[in-house]
């Protein structure tokens, strides 16, 4: 029934899904994120690839009375103003399980920021997953997972290739679209 759903939403909105899940564990990229409408798109193009995705989001979302929905779709709340070991605690459950799917919006916000946080990669390379390139391209109507990248250490080069892949893929709003560049990548240049 719920694919069912899912699949006349993005019918009625004109949306065609792509991909295939290679991999019964993995940490997902969710980009671009510019708009609260990409988690309904998210949701929607996960259920129509036959996958239940968990979430990060902040803590604010799982708030007052629409709290437990957050939750019951898979979302985990996370504070942002401290550090409570996130990828850690991330990574342990990725490598306790059999088979996981951690959807993370890099950006951290729907605004445009100078780059991305660098979560998704360390979370993926301590538990020893892939990460997919899930993406909501609003110019095309497409979503689905465009492949997978295996983290090598190699910070610059694997996001050489992330860089790449989401070049021409468009959010809601494209002004809002954040630079694909991770803090430890302007580090590394400096030195």
């Amino acid at each position: 029934m719920k694919r069912l759903l899912a699949r006349t939403w993005l019918k009625l909105n004109g949306w065609s899904v792509r991909g295939t899940i290679d991999h019964p564990k993995f940490v997902a990229i969710a980009a671009p994120h510019t708009s609260n409408w990409d988690l309904v798109f998210m949701l929607a193009t996960a259920t129509e690839l036959g996958i239940k995705v968990r979430w990060l989001g902040k803590h604010t979302l799982f708030q007052g009375p629409f709290g437990w929905l957050m939750r019951a779709v898979g979302g985990i709340p996370v504070e942002r103003s401290a550090s409570h070991n996130l990828v850690e605690q991330a990574a342990q459950h990725l490598r306790e399980s059999e088979s996981m799917i951690l959807a993370v919006p890099p950006s951290g916000t729907r605004k445009a920021v100078d780059h991305w946080k660098s979560g998704f990669y360390w979370i993926a390379t301590t538990a020893e997953v892939p990460i997919a390139l899930g993406y909501l391209d609003y110019g095309k109507r497409e979503a689905g997972i465009g492949g997978f990248v295996i983290p090598s250490g190699d910070v610059s080069k694997d996001m050489d290739l992330i860089r790449e892949f989401y070049r021409d893929i468009r959010g809601r709003f494209p002004e809002n679209q954040n630079t694909i560049r991770l803090r430890e990548e302007k580090q590394d240049a400096a030195a």
